[in-house]
């Protein structure tokens, strides 16, 4: 597909939750190179030194601060709704209250009375449809929350859904499979695992995952926000087809040139783990160790068919799994932040 595709309208005023973030700072990144008028939301305690030179309107604040999504959404002509506090599982519940559900609220609400306004585009996540029972789903399966991350996710979903159809605001909700990409860390323990040549896993490993290139996600909530057709719709966002965790790991090894093990886990007493690593940790407010949505990328299908995304907008993502995995391989290797031994790996 051309960029020419992904450009939003000269002069647009674009406003970006989350842009802190990995996906959210690739968006910003591409709003900017395009000359747009961008304004970002962020927490008084972000780092916005990658961002350095690049002009953005930066707002300290929290996204469900009313006063302050009145202010920033004057003039607003697109929003890309992305933030959540996504790794951070010794969150309260009410922190994904507010994050998930009254910030969606606020934002759609003051939208709704900006003359200009054109798009919101509405982040959710694959998530929401747990595990799936006969692969692949698709944007109609049946939804399976599994935890607060992933309920409050949908309540929010459901909620601008219902209130675009009642009030007219032009949305569209984007369900993203899993996001990697260079920039991304939630992977690199995987890696590690890799080059340390012993992979634990739940069951067999051949639970089915599905994956989004960060570039390919951002281009498509891109082209979600000016395509007529995009509006009031719901789209899975992920690769062709989905991987087992087997082939990931697989693909790693290979590109690393070290040979590996599987260790099998017994399910049941890992997730009882996790879920008293949870209770003990979160009141405390202590990241636990591990925790039930973590396990879950180790155990559920999470496998969809993505023709949707195709047949209505024509897009089609440009990275492979298998290039792009491989990419992200040679990235943690740039930073230093893994140690390959034994392996027969080549330069690339």
């Amino acid at each position: 597909m051309e960029k020419s595709q992904f450009k939003l309208p000269t002069g647009s005023r674009v406003l970006v939750t989350g842009a802190t973030g990995f996906t959210g700072s690739v968006l910003v990144r591409k709003l900017v190179q395009q000359g747009l008028d961008v304004i970002a939301i962020a927490r008084p305690s972000s780092h916005l030194e990658p961002f350095t030179g690049m002009k953005i309107q930066w707002i300290r604040g929290d996204v469900f601060d009313e006063e302050l999504i009145k202010k920033v959404i004057k003039g607003v002509n697109y929003i890309f709704h992305i933030v959540t506090p996504f790794r951070e599982a010794k969150s309260a519940d009410n922190v994904y209250y507010n994050v998930h559900v009254l910030s969606t609220q606020l934002l759609a609400k003051f939208a709704l009375q900006e003359p200009e306004f054109k798009r919101f585009i509405h982040v959710s996540t694959i998530g929401v449809h747990g595990h799936v029972e006969n692969p692949p789903g698709d944007e109609n399966c049946p939804i399976h929350p599994g935890d607060i991350y992933q309920e409050t996710k949908l309540e929010g979903e459901f909620w601008i859904r219902d209130f675009a159809k009642k009030e007219g605001l032009p949305v569209t909700v984007v369900r993203p499979a899993g996001i990697y990409g260079p920039g991304e860390k939630r992977f690199l323990k995987i890696f590690k695992m890799v080059c340390r040549q012993w992979i634990p896993i739940i069951g067999n490993g051949s639970n089915l995952l599905h994956l989004i290139h960060v570039d390919d996600l951002t281009n498509f909530f891109l082209l979600s926000a000016i395509h007529p057709q995009a509006v009031g719709e719901v789209f899975i966002c992920g690769s062709k087809e989905a991987i087992s965790f087997k082939q990931m790991v697989c693909i790693i090894s290979e590109y690393y040139g070290i040979s590996f093990k599987f260790i099998s886990l017994p399910a049941a007493p890992i997730f009882a783990l996790g879920d008293f690593f949870e209770l003990i940790c979160r009141p405390l407010g202590i990241e636990p160790p591990i925790y039930r949505r973590r396990l879950a990328f180790y155990t559920k299908d999470r496998s969809f068919n993505t023709a949707k995304m195709r047949d209505l907008l024509g897009f089609v993502p440009l990275h492979s799994d298998v290039e792009g995995l491989k990419e992200l391989a040679q990235w943690y290797l740039d930073q230093g932040w893994l140690s390959v031994k034994n392996s027969k790996l080549v330069s690339h």
